[in-house]
């Protein structure tokens, strides 16, 4: 049976990741708080939006609403990477030889490891950015559609378009698909390629969580009594094809979605903090978590799969080794 360590704190869980083996919680309130043989914890921000782990995984990138972008590494140290001044920043991406990209307002700014910055505006916010899995090429989700920049050279954007409020936005783990959330209850993707649409609602809420399978061929989502998980391995992306629905409870939402390392296993976290493991192939659960007191909103395996780190909208936070 999977064993559980809880670590109660005090308000919303807005990131959970692994840094040198050692679990983190960021929270709403600024504080980011670790297990390293104790608990620990350094101020981050006056008010924490956005946490996500830097490409090498040796330190969790952060945004809040002081303006600020923050780097904290394993040890606990806080060094400062960017400051806008009394802006929020509302979403953040690590990409590719250190490189940040960061989101405020209309503009997304990227920050070189040399420290230098470059700023693109768009017309409308900018409402989620990612980079791509291997260059510096940085997408983002915007009104009517996604934009891409080439991040680290002059050339005009790439405009995609699609009516509509897009809110988040990732690319397959092999680059050629962009997918984005949206304000409706949908995905909207993009087949990079030719351009081609994807479409993929029916959803009965917005999807706030999504997470890639090890080798990209799944997409799984929340937004649905069970975890929706689209198929990616056709050269069209999902498209005529039904997706998976696992994890399917009567009474509660999909709140969290954490595709596992090595294995094709997505974790799935509910409405009222119950945390199950299922296995796509054969649709097989395993309970991870018995219900709690408020809805799971971050989770994050370790490198090797054992151990998941959750925090739930209460500040009800902790490990649950599946090795025990």
């Amino acid at each position: 049976m999977p064993t559980v360590a809880p670590l109660d704190l005090e308000t919303h869980c807005v990131a959970a990741a692994w840094l040198n083996d050692i679990p983190f919680f960021a929270l709403a309130d600024g504080v980011i708080h670790r297990l390293d043989n104790g608990h620990k914890w350094c101020e981050g921000h006056d008010g924490l939006l956005c946490a996500a782990p830097a490409f090498d995984r040796k330190s969790l990138i952060t945004g809040g609403e002081d303006g600020k972008v923050m780097a904290v590494g394993a040890d606990g140290s806080a060094v400062e990477l960017g400051e806008i001044g009394r802006k929020w920043v509302t979403s953040i991406a690590a990409g590719p030889q250190g490189a940040v990209a960061f989101a405020s307002g209309r503009s997304a700014h990227v920050r070189f490891s040399d420290g230098r910055m470059r700023e693109f505006q768009h017309p409308r916010s900018v409402e989620g950015i990612a980079f791509a899995p291997k260059g510096m090429r940085l997408a983002v989700a915007r009104y009517n559609g996604a934009t891409l920049h080439f991040a680290a050279t002059e050339g005009k954007p790439t405009e995609l378009e699609w009516g509509g409020a897009h809110t988040g936005i990732t690319f397959s783990p092999d680059g050629k698909f962009l997918v984005t959330t949206m304000q409706e209850n949908a995905l909207h993707g993009w087949k990079l390629a030719d351009g081609k649409h994807m479409r993929m609602a029916g959803y009965p809420a917005k999807v706030k969580s999504f997470s890639w399978s090890v080798k990209g061929r799944w997409l799984a989502t929340s937004g649905a009594p069970a975890a929706i998980v689209w198929p990616f391995q056709a050269k069209d992306g999902p498209m005529g094809k039904a997706p998976l629905e696992l994890g399917t409870r009567g009474d509660t939402m999909v709140t969290q979605v954490c595709c596992h390392p090595t294995e094709d296993v997505v974790a799935i976290g509910y409405g009222d903090g119950m945390v199950l493991a299922v296995r796509f192939g054969d649709a097989k659960e395993v309970l991870l978590r018995r219900s709690g007191k408020s809805a799971v909103t971050a989770m994050c395996w370790d490198d090797e799969g054992r151990r998941l780190a959750f925090g739930c909208e209460n500040g009800e936070c902790g490990v649950i080794d599946i090795s025990a």
